[in-house]
């Protein structure tokens, strides 16, 4: 533990599934007596305020708010780009006659290491999902600069990184493995894990609160079994499925269900639902996941991360981006099944249900991986790491 109390600077975006995985480390920074500056989108102002940050002010032109995401993987870039070009002067407003002694940014907040750079500080990427392994330029990075469009936006990238102050003024250099990271998942869900640089990254696993300080949630009486569905925060616009899980378990015998359909859903396009199944816009799902004995997610990192802390089994459902490679992980780890969401049809759902939790050796691989998450130390062991790269 430092032995003084230190300026620390964090650099997000404002998406949920970003700011949630490194909360509990802020949280735990702050504890140690350590000040906290975060810069975020005032939409995330009162989430990250409440892990004991003093929060800055930095407006992002992401469309986080609707979840109007493109599919286009080149237009994606873009809008972080973009967004990171009219963040780094609302940064440097924030910063340069306050340089903090440690920067800790988001992968998606580009402006952050670029401020970093340029103030000659410490700087350490916290990664919510997978990072970068040896290989990845020629597998994953090289088929997208062939796509139409990735010419411009290098083009553009490189112009920014030129003003922008950085030392790393190579777009690729700069896009891709940062000097060091810290992995908030568990290296189980990491693709081609023997081949990261463990020099650079390191693996600390999902970042949660001590035992008992997350949100409750009560098993009802007389339930045999819990099952929770959830889309996670982004991509829960989904009335279709949602109707197909209320087929799927409505008269499921013993099975209680809680199902949450996020802000984006009303609870009356899933028209009658049996007592036993309860409809939420938001749940404590790691509380709820403490005790249920499957779970289906749309594959984002942090629900992965969770059900495999938990040791529950799990049917994959993904929606968007890295979430299809998360479920085809989880099927590889043996504790999963994958049903894209065109074939989550009622009997589809429940044969895989009914397939996991009557499987004994899912159940093995469930509990030998979720003693492997815990031990990869959590928060405690990155607010560790974050301490002694202090300069």
């Amino acid at each position: 533990m430092s032995s003084r109390r230190a300026h620390i600077a964090m650099i997000g975006t404002p998406i949920v599934s970003h700011v949630l995985p490194g909360l509990e480390v802020i949280r735990e920074l702050v504890a140690r007596g350590h000040r906290v500056i975060y810069a975020n989108d005032p939409a995330l102002g009162e989430l990250t305020a409440s892990a004991g940050a003093e929060p800055v002010t930095c407006t992002s032109v992401l469309p986080f708010a609707d979840n109007n995401w493109p599919t286009d993987p080149i237009a994606a870039m873009d809008l972080f780009l973009d967004d990171a070009v009219q963040a780094l002067p609302q940064l440097r407003a924030a910063y340069d006659d306050d340089p903090p002694d440690l920067y800790l940014y988001d992968i998606g907040a580009y402006a952050g290491r670029a401020l970093a750079e340029s103030q000659g500080r410490t700087v350490v990427q916290l990664s919510p999902t997978f990072v970068a392994w040896k290989g990845y330029e020629e597998e994953v990075a090289a088929p997208l600069r062939q796509l139409p469009g990735a010419d411009a936006h290098r083009e553009k990238f490189a112009r920014w990184l030129a003003g922008s102050g950085a030392a790393t003024t190579d777009v690729d250099a700069f896009s891709g493995p940062p000097s060091r990271a810290l992995a908030l998942v568990t290296r189980a869900m990491q693709p081609h894990a023997d081949r990261v640089d463990t020099d650079t990254v390191t693996f600390v696993g999902p970042c949660y609160g001590p035992a008992g300080s997350a949100d409750t949630w009560t098993r009802p009486a007389g339930a045999e079994n819990v099952l929770l569905v959830s889309l996670g925060s982004a991509y829960t616009r989904q009335p279709d499925f949602y109707r197909a899980c209320v087929a799927a378990f409505g008269d499921l015998p013993g099975w209680h269900v809680v199902l949450q359909i996020g802000k984006h859903t009303d609870p009356l396009e899933l028209g009658e639902v049996p007592p036993h199944i309860e409809v939420h816009s938001w749940v404590p799902q790691r509380a709820i996941l403490a005790q249920a004995d499957a779970f289906i997610t749309h594959a984002g990192m942090g629900g992965c991360g969770e059900g495999l802390l938990a040791g529950v089994p799990m049917i994959a459902v993904p929606q968007a981006a890295e979430q299809f490679m998360n479920a085809d992980r989880l099927v590889e780890l043996g504790v999963a099944r994958r049903i894209d969401t065109a074939d989550a049809t009622p009997e589809a759902l429940r044969t895989a249900l009914h397939a996991l939790v009557t499987d004994p050796e899912v159940a093995r691989r469930s509990a030998a991986l979720s003693a492997d998450a815990q031990a990869e130390g959590g928060t405690a062991r990155a607010a560790d790491l974050i301490e002694a790269m202090l300069p």
